[in-house]
């Protein structure tokens, strides 16, 4: 028999509150990861290795390609991906920019309440079509794909030759972290 009236008003989570704590999350984990990468050697980071972005740099711009990207469908302000655009800047900028993207997420969710979480936001995807889907769930999307990223990016360091790459589990965060 499954239980499913366990929850009390008391024990509730509020929408606002999980996305916060994930997006919190994914901007310490994004912090964690770049503070190891700019301690190693950059001529390692510029190390084309097979992937499915082709090194350390290559999979640092997707992940902020898609956070900034998404980000603005969450605002309602759509960019163009670098992917159809182009991307010039350096190592540099990306680091830069990957945690700055990420801070600014935490900081706008962190501004809005449980009603404009749940509302719909507008997004094309090409071949894919139109759709509405509330911004919680671009959330979780952002927050689960960065996630998946950085656990590549500790794969392709591995490849290069970096083997002490922090700990970005959610749960490590939300027990040494955010538990404190």
């Amino acid at each position: 028999m499954i239980l499913t009236d366990f929850l009390t008003t008391e024990s509730e989570i509020k929408l606002s509150e999980q996305t916060n704590d994930l997006v919190i999350y994914n901007h310490w984990a994004n912090d964690r990861l770049i503070d190891w990468l700019v301690s190693k050697p950059s001529n390692l980071l510029e190390i084309e290795v097979a992937s499915s972005f082709a090194g350390i740099k290559n999979t640092l711009l997707h992940i902020w390609d898609v956070e900034r990207s998404w980000f603005g469908h969450l605002k309602q302000q759509p960019v163009k991906a670098f992917r159809f655009e182009g991307f010039d800047g350096t190592l540099a900028d990306i680091i830069f920019n990957i945690v700055n993207q990420s801070k600014l997420l935490m900081e706008y969710i962190g501004s809005l309440s449980d009603e404009e979480l749940a509302e719909e936001c507008f997004f094309s995807i090409p071949y894919v079509g139109d759709h509405y889907v509330p911004r919680y769930q671009i959330i979780q999307h952002i927050i689960y794909h960065s996630t998946y990223h950085r656990g590549q990016l500790t794969t392709i360091g591995h490849h290069v030759g970096l083997h002490d790459a922090p700990m970005t589990d959610y749960m490590f965060y939300l027990l040494r972290v955010k538990g404190k």
